[in-house]
């Protein structure tokens, strides 16, 4: 091993007993773990309260390799586990990585509800269009058109667009970036990080293999180029109608506002609820001694 790839700052984070790790070379999941390492960083969070959740899948296989407590967990189900987890244990930092696959079809119901509940957690979902692991066959995010292993002739179907889905359900953080922005993606998670209540980044990220050769584009930089070509600014992307931004990546926050969250809520609602029965056996108590005085007397 060289002594560069040995000092890599990216180490510390990983189960390096595990690599090299099985995703196909130009994937772009590990761009995205590299940004979320270096966010990490930033944040300055003390690892062992960061926990980590993820279904099944190609980016699911992120909490495998990732040195911190995580959870491998049944396919869809991610991020009701990472509820559970926070609901739970409260004080930790509990993050959701997974595709697009596993997140948004089996998983979709679990997405947009923790959106409208507004449960402190991080979801990152890495967008490649496809169900990558299983050998290619059609997501809900595959774009129309698009000839998969289960759409031969093409797909007929629209795909979501899982930001603004999210955006729409309720969620404190959203935002959109592609693995040609690292530096914007990692500043991104971190935010998420930080956020209060239900945060969410979607990573457009390549998979030449799966989906690449599928739309005749195998080689990893030039989808990469693509998505420089293809990115516009929320802020620019304000002004154009839905026909103008047919085909284009729009990248940045989509949405941040303040709305009170779920384990906060909770918390405070049971703090009222034992006030309220203590304040009901202290009048209970009280009752009790004034009938005993009076059957005295």
């Amino acid at each position: 091993m060289s002594e560069a790839l040995q000092n890599n700052p990216v180490n510390e984070y990983l189960r390096m007993d595990r690599m090299p790790t099985i995703w196909c070379p130009g994937c772009g999941i590990g761009t995205t773990v590299n940004c979320f390492t270096r966010a990490l960083t930033g944040c300055g969070k003390n690892l062992d309260k960061v926990a980590i959740v993820s279904g099944i899948g190609c980016s699911g296989r992120v909490a495998g390799y990732l040195n911190l407590d995580s959870f491998h967990t049944t396919h869809g189900r991610a991020i009701p586990f990472a509820t559970g987890l926070k609901l739970a244990q409260p004080e930790l930092d509990v993050v959701v990585y997974s595709g697009d696959g596993d997140l948004t079809a089996i998983g979709g119901n679990h997405l947009i509800h923790a959106a409208r509940r507004n449960v402190n957690l991080s979801v990152f979902l890495v967008n490649n269009f496809i169900y990558g692991m299983t050998g290619g066959q059609v997501s809900p995010t595959t774009p129309l058109g698009t000839r998969t292993t289960t759409t031969p002739y093409r797909s007929l179907e629209y795909p979501f667009k899982i930001a603004d889905i999210v955006a729409a359900a309720g969620a404190s953080y959203v935002a959109r970036w592609t693995t040609y922005h690292p530096f914007q993606l990692m500043e991104s998670m971190q935010h998420a990080i930080r956020k209060q209540g239900f945060s969410f980044v979607e990573i457009i990220s390549q998979c030449p293999v799966s989906f690449g050769k599928l739309v005749g584009m195998a080689n990893p930089v030039d989808i990469l180029r693509s998505y420089r070509d293809r990115s516009i600014p929320v802020e620019e992307a304000a002004g154009l109608s839905e026909q103008e931004l047919e085909g284009r990546l729009v990248v940045g926050k989509l949405v941040e506002r303040r709305r009170d969250e779920l384990t906060q809520s909770l918390r405070s609602l049971n703090r009222e609820r034992q006030e309220a029965l203590r304040a009901e056996l202290d009048h209970s108590t009280h009752r009790q001694d004034t009938t005993a005085m009076e059957t005295g007397r």
